[in-house]
């Protein structure tokens, strides 16, 4: 295999209006790790788990969010069900349990209502 020079997505940022209650909702409700942060900068990266980090930036700019076109990041999870009981248990809002043919995925919303999704995929 050609080694190309782009080798894979080494964060996702995500804007956010106070770094300190993002980063402990990130942390508390879905169990990130910060592995660092700039507080000049005003972000924390957080380990996710797997090779691509989560970045949260506070911005001063109002976080303006369309469903419709927003992007936003999939976690994977090997079991949606049990992960959609347990963030639900850990106080977060959960979306309804879709189940495909490919996928079964929820979503549910950061502090300032960014999207995230969390999906297991068909074996």
């Amino acid at each position: 295999m050609e080694n190309h020079f782009l080798q894979g997505i080494d964060t996702v940022i995500l804007r956010v209006s106070d770094i300190e209650k993002a980063k402990s909702w990130y942390t508390e409700k879905l169990g990130f790790k910060n592995v660092h942060e700039d507080k000049k900068l005003k972000l924390v990266v957080l380990d996710t788990f797997s090779p691509t980090s989560l970045t949260i930036w506070e911005t001063q700019e109002k976080i303006v969010l369309n469903p419709n076109t927003a992007s936003y990041p999939i976690f994977r999870t090997l079991d949606a069900h049990l992960a959609h009981q347990r963030l639900k248990l850990n106080g977060i809002t959960v979306g309804e349990i879709i189940t495909d043919h490919v996928v079964t995925y929820f979503t549910i919303h950061d502090t300032d209502g960014n999207i995230l999704e969390v999906c297991q995929v068909h074996n």
